[in-house]
C-alpha cells in the first residue's frame, strides 16, 4: 500500500529525519516510535503528502507520490488520507458538526457527520464549539474528521498525547475498530497503549 524508500529530511545542517525505510500493507496497524526528535512527526507528513523529503521516495499503490502534481497530491491527502493529531487542530469558532463537514470532500458530508458524532458518542455536541469539549471529545471529534471521507490509510501523529490513561484507550479502541475493517494506520507515539493494537512496531532511532 506505502512504501518509503531511505527518506530523509534535512534543513541547512540539521537532520530531522534520517535515512529511514518503512513498507506497510493494506490492513496494517503499525505504531512508530522514538525519542523526541528522531523524525516521527516528519516521518508522518512526508507519508501523507504534507512533506516532501530532501531524499528518497514514498510510493502509495506504487506512484510516487511526490512526482505527481500538487493538485494529485491534494486529492491523495483529501480522498485517500485521514490525519489526526496531537493538538487536534479543531476550528475554534465553529461547531462540532461544522468542523466535520468542513474536511468533508463534498463540502457537507451528506449526513455521514452526525453517524460518525453518533457513533463516538458526541451525537449530544453537534452544535457545541471545541472550547466546550473536554480534551477525549475534542480528539474524537479529530477522529470523526478524519473517517469522514472514508479514507483507506490513517495518519495519527500522537493521538493521545494529551489524553488521560481512559480516554488514551478509547481513541486506539477507535483506530483498531477502522483496522477491523480493513482500514490501515499508521500511528507515531511514545506511549505503551500502542502496543496492544499494533500488528507491529518500527522505532526510529535518532537524528542526527
Amino acid at each position: 500500500m506505502i512504501t518509503c524508500e531511505q527518506i530523509t529530511k534535512s534543513y541547512g545542517a540539521v537532520t530531522a529525519l534520517a535515512p529511514f525505510d518503512l513498507e506497510v500493507k493494506q490492513g496494517e496497524f503499525v505504531a512508530v516510535k522514538g525519542v523526541s526528535g528522531s523524525g516521527k512527526t516528519t516521518l508522518l507528513l512526508m507519508l501523507g503528502g504534507m512533506l516532501r523529503p530532501t531524499q528518497g521516495t514514498v510510493h502509495f499503490d506504487g506512484a510516487d507520490v511526490y512526482s505527481q502534481p500538487s493538485h494529485v497530491r491534494a486529492e491523495y491527502r483529501a480522498s485517500e488520507v485521514g490525519f489526526v493529531f496531537q493538538m487536534f487542530h479543531l476550528v475554534p469558532y465553529l461547531n462540532v458538526a461544522e468542523n466535520i463537514q468542513l474536511a468533508a470532500r463534498n463540502g457537507s458530508g451528506g449526513n455521514q457527520p452526525n453517524k460518525l458524532l453518533e457513533r463516538f458518542g458526541l451525537g449530544h455536541r453537534l452544535t457545541h464549539t471545541p472550547g466546550e469539549l473536554s480534551a477525549g471529545e475534542r480528539q474524537r471529534v479529530a477522529l470523526a474528521r478524519a473517517l469522514v471521507n472514508e479514507p483507506r490509510l490513517i495518519l495519527a501523529d500522537e493521538p493521545t498525547g494529551n489524553l488521560d490513561p481512559e480516554n488514551d484507550r478509547q481513541v486506539f479502541e477507535h483506530l483498531s475498530e477502522f483496522h477491523r475493517a480493513g482500514g490501515t494506520v499508521i500511528v507515531v507515539t511514545h506511549g505503551s497503549t500502542a502496543d496492544e493494537f499494533a500488528d507491529r512496531i518500527v522505532n526510529l532511532k535518532n537524528a542526527s
